[in-house]
Order: structure tokens, then sequence, then C-alpha cells
């Protein structure tokens, strides 16, 4: 059960209660059906950590979780931590650059955690970072520059 407001929602019971959950309220879009349902908690103004439980179709033809899903979820990440910081209307900001660093391989059936930070903000752009985790193993590390969405005063 949630507190449904649009695609960011706050879980009220269950094993994600007090996260907010992300899911795109769009069907058949890339990140309702590739991706799937984030869960997110902001802790402060500048950092976050994203929740997400890996499945079968996150897997590549070796059985770990694809590259490629990996970075889908980092650009993913990205957005859920700025809800996540009290930043939801950035939900509409878009992604100028993202650089991956494959560290190793990740296991589907595991949730994966994105410790996102926000690095710089400046009146356009956040400058972020984030590193992707199994249980306590690295898997990956991100940085991104992300153009914001014009808010009216």
């Amino acid at each position: 059960m949630s507190d449904d407001t649009g695609p960011v929602s706050l879980v009220l019971e269950g094993p994600w209660a007090d996260w907010l959950r992300w899911s795109d309220p769009v069907s058949e879009t890339f990140l309702s059906t590739s991706v799937g349902p984030s869960y997110s908690q902001g802790a402060g103004d500048r950092r976050a950590t994203v929740m997400l439980e890996t499945r079968r179709s996150h897997a590549n033809r070796n059985g770990a979780l694809h590259g490629g899903f990996l970075a889908a979820f980092a650009d993913h990440a990205y957005f859920a931590a700025l809800a996540a910081m009290g930043r939801p209307e950035q939900a509409a900001a878009v992604t100028v650059d993202l650089s991956m660093q494959y560290c190793g391989s990740g296991k589907v059936g595991h949730p994966l955690r994105a410790d996102v930070e926000v690095l710089q903000e400046t009146g356009r752009l956040f400058f972020m970072r984030l590193t992707l985790h199994q249980e306590d193993a690295l898997v990956a590390s991100s940085t991104a520059t992300v153009r914001k969405v014009p808010v009216p005063k």
C-alpha cells in the first residue's frame, strides 16, 4: 500500500515502508518495462539511497546484471534520488552526460543499492555521482550532469 501521488509515492507498509516508490505511471515505457520500480530515501538535501529489486530480465546472457541495465538504473537513480532529496519537480530534468565504470559483476535476485550524491549545483545544472552495490560488493560507479527543469518563482 502507498500514498499514490504520481510517479513518486510514499510506501506505508511492508519491507519498503517509509521509502519513496518511483514507478512510471505510463505503461509500456522504458522505465516501466525495463527497469521497474525503485525505492529511495533521502539523507539530507545532497545525498540519497535508491534501491531496486533485480529480476531475470536485467541479466545478460551470462546470468550477471547487464551493463546497459546498470547504466539505465544509474540514470534513473539520479532522478529518484533528487525526489528523495526534496526535489521531485526535477523528475522532468534531463541527463546531459553520464559516465559508467563497471567494477564487478552484479547478481540477479539481489537488491541493487545506489548511493547518490550531489557534488555541485548551479543555476541550471546538477553535477552528481553514485556507486552501485549489492550487499557490500561494489558493482559500478557513475558520474552525471543533469540539466534542471526551470522552477517558476
